[in-house]
């Protein structure tokens, strides 16, 4: 599990976090939601060792952040950033096989190959294995870097909003995937998304945010209501249940 405790964090002298108290459980997938502004994002990144933590501790399993090596953590924790900057000129089956690093340390052997192949097909980039990233959609490249998290092979996979530029048939094909990961792979997802309905589809745990602390967390159906949309997005709408999960009606 991931486990978090007196976390802070500030920009520019603002408050982005603030005492963040979070347990984040092993298995499954756990959604961080909230309006703009709210944390997430920075959240995920100190987790991610993006950021450096200023105040608090993180530990995933039983390293900690800030003192485990980077090595042990890149073994342990894969992280899709919410913007990479990368190559232009890179083909798409050299990006994804960046993922194998912490393996090889740049010495690719069958083994490495292989999973590359897995995930290539696994992701439906096998036709694309080739293009270079200039030459593919915004969506295709967020399959291709989703694609070189996962060929890490770890235990721990974080995704910052991977639903950008994706039409609705490559945001479900996606989270499918990524449900998939957690329930045949064991894998544990913390994913920060935008769209709740995303979120209640298919995460197990919910983390709510609101003004860089937690509002509210738990199970889909034990979070979402009519009062929450209203306390933390400023919104009213409505809620109902379908196959025991809240659907939000816009």
């Amino acid at each position: 599990m991931i486990r978090i405790s007196g976390l802070s964090h500030s920009i520019a002298g603002t408050p982005i976090l603030r005492d963040i108290d979070l347990t984040i459980p092993r298995g499954g997938i756990t959604a961080l939601i909230g309006p703009n502004g709210a944390g997430k994002s920075t959240l995920l990144s100190l987790i991610a060792r993006l950021q450096k933590i200023q105040t608090g501790t993180i530990t995933v399993g039983d390293l900690t952040i800030g003192t485990a090596s980077d090595q042990d953590l890149a073994r342990t924790l894969a992280v899709m950033a919410q913007s990479s900057h990368v190559q232009a000129r890179l083909r798409l089956s050299e990006l994804v096989s960046f993922g194998r690093y912490p393996w090889n340390r740049g010495r690719p052997g069958p083994q490495d190959h292989a999973r590359v192949e897995q995930a290539l097909e696994r992701f439906g980039l096998i036709p694309l294995r080739d293009r270079f990233l200039d030459e593919i959609s915004g969506g295709q490249r967020q399959r291709a870097f989703a694609a070189m998290a996962y060929v890490q092979d770890t235990p721990y996979l974080l995704l910052d909003e991977p639903l950008n530029n994706l039409d609705i048939a490559a945001a479900r094909d996606l989270m499918s995937l990524v449900r998939d990961m957690a329930d045949t792979d064991g894998r544990t997802v913390v994913i920060v998304l935008h769209d709740i309905n995303y979120a209640t589809a298919f995460a197990d745990h919910l983390v709510v945010m609101k003004d860089g602390a937690i509002a509210a967390q738990g199970r889909p159906d034990q979070t979402v209501s009519e009062a929450l949309l209203e306390q933390v997005f400023g919104t009213r709408a409505r809620v109902e249940i379908l196959q025991d999960r809240p659907v939000v009606l816009v």
